[in-house]
């Protein structure tokens, strides 16, 4: 199939991909969309101006403003004219158990959840709904544990504090410096005051993951979020994780792959100990490893995928 897909999120889109199909990136005037020097040959931009022209057999939707954007580039209605899948990326905001999804009242276009807690606490309507879990490709088993810190990946962690857990650091600083990766994280040192917090860079996928796998541990104290994909790739690397019991974390980590928890104390008294035992944190890294490439595989992933969009197209 041709798929339509804007370029929002990377690192799923990464994943995405990597499918036996042939993907096209709206590609903007001003350079927006560019498609990925790692991706495979198979996904190609296409300029906005140039959609009208090109064949489609289904777009996949990643927000709501792409779908009237969509409409006018295609010339042709979702959902009638071309089938459409919506994925919903994200947790609802405000009102959570009442928090009606705008899709909601259409049953033209097919609606993804990335986790099963975003399809639980999103009001779906009578949208036809299910749940395609993440699933990413597989960096190899790079964990070494040698640096007695610990690894964080997030994206403007000042701005999005609370929601980001970025209040929590100083205390789990306390128990192990914490390196940070990813776009704005350069801001943290000064906003916290803790000079026990450094940024390690906003690298690319590639020249993060050796890195990342040299700390003792990975850090995921986010409050609110649908499902951080870089929990998943530090998983894949073999890391041990100290997680916050919130959201889909409880699905995705398994006790035995390092520390899950809504007590912070405890988890803090967790890394205390993979900190000291370099040995129970590559046990228990290797317990992460096999039960993030069995349930956040990328084969099962693009099978699901396989299966949605064919049932769509027809």
């Amino acid at each position: 199939m041709r798929i339509l897909s804007w370029h929002v999120h990377s690192s799923w889109t990464t994943g995405f991909v990597q499918g036996a199909h042939d993907y096209v990136i709206p590609l903007g005037a001003d350079d927006s969309g560019k498609v990925k020097p790692y991706w495979p040959a198979q996904a190609v931009n296409v300029p906005e101006e140039e959609l009208a022209d090109t064949e489609i057999d289904v777009v996949v939707l990643q927000s709501m403003a792409e779908v009237e954007r969509t409409e006018r580039l295609l010339g042709r209605r979702l959902g009638t004219d071309v089938p459409a899948v919506f994925v919903e990326h994200n947790t609802p905001r405000g009102d959570v158990p009442l928090s009606r999804h705008p899709l909601a009242d259409r049953r033209d276009i097919q609606l993804v959840h990335v986790t099963h807690f975003n399809s639980l606490m999103w009001d779906n309507g009578s949208a036809p709904t299910t749940v395609i879990e993440h699933g990413v490709p597989d960096p190899g088993h790079l964990y070494t544990g040698e640096l007695p810190r610990l690894g964080f990946v997030i994206n403007e962690p000042v701005r999005r504090w609370r929601v980001t857990g970025t209040d929590l650091l100083p205390a789990f600083a306390a128990a192990a410096p914490i390196d940070a990766w990813g776009i704005d994280a350069d801001r943290l040192p000064a906003a916290l005051g803790d000079d026990r917090v450094a940024f390690a860079g906003n690298l690319a996928p590639w020249e993060m993951y050796p890195e990342l796998a040299r700390r003792r541990a990975y850090l995921h104290p986010i409050r609110w979020t649908s499902l951080g994909l870089s929990l998943i790739e530090a998983m894949h690397l073999g890391m041990p994780v100290l997680a916050l019991a919130t959201t889909e974390a409880y699905r995705a980590v398994p006790p035995e792959a390092g520390a899950i928890s809504m007590d912070v104390d405890e988890l803090v008294a967790a890394a205390r100990v993979l900190i000291a035992d370099p040995d129970e944190a590559r046990a228990r890294g290797a317990a992460a490893r096999s039960f993030a490439l069995e349930h956040y595989g990328l084969p099962r992933f693009l099978e699901r995928w396989d299966e949605v969009l064919a049932s769509v197209a027809r």
